[in-house]
């Protein structure tokens, strides 16, 4: 989910797929359109190394300083010196009540914004399957191990538009 935090293109790219499955409204691709053409997004935008299981950063120094302060609390489950076999976190009371506070920073509320389109592409799916989801994508399938995953916004504009021609409908709505 991480991914799509730091990718507007490929989020955007998901809720264009998700409308064509009928799975949300097709207001939602006046949401898409804005993930690529706004210019917060390119703020944002933080690529991330492909590696052998897909897009991966070490979270280990975040998820510190979100403990550090209270914040959250993170656990990973499995043998100790192995595979962990799943990975948890966990806001505290104060973690929820920076994130309220976080919702109604003028600046900050993109990331909440973000975080509520991201939870709605992914729904109940499990980590697995959302990186198999990923990897449809041949620019990040196809990103050499070790090297950042590419902008796939040019695509999507275009798988975009052809959607919106076809439909005859426009864009409509706001998404929300």
């Amino acid at each position: 989910m991480d991914f799509w935090m730091r990718n507007p293109d490929y989020l955007a790219d998901e809720l264009i797929t998700q409308v064509e499955n009928e799975a949300i409204a097709d207001s939602y691709l006046k949401t898409a359109q804005a993930l690529l053409d706004d210019p917060e997004p390119d703020l944002r935008w933080y690529p991330t190394p492909r590696w052998l299981y897909g897009a991966y950063e070490a979270i280990d120094d975040a998820v510190a300083l979100l403990e550090t302060y209270g914040l959250a609390t993170f656990r990973r489950s499995g043998e100790p010196g192995s595979k962990s076999q799943r990975n948890t976190l966990f806001l505290t009371a104060r973690g929820a009540a920076s994130v309220a506070e976080l919702a109604t920073d003028p600046v900050l509320s993109w990331y909440v914004r973000q975080a509520e389109l991201v939870s709605l592409v992914a729904g109940d799916t499990v980590g697995s399957k959302l990186k198999e989801r990923q990897y449809e994508q041949a620019t990040y399938a196809g990103t050499e191990l070790g090297l950042r995953i590419g902008s796939i916004a040019d695509g999507v504009r275009a798988r975009l538009q052809a959607l919106t021609t076809q439909s005859n409908g426009g864009l409509e709505g706001d998404g929300e």
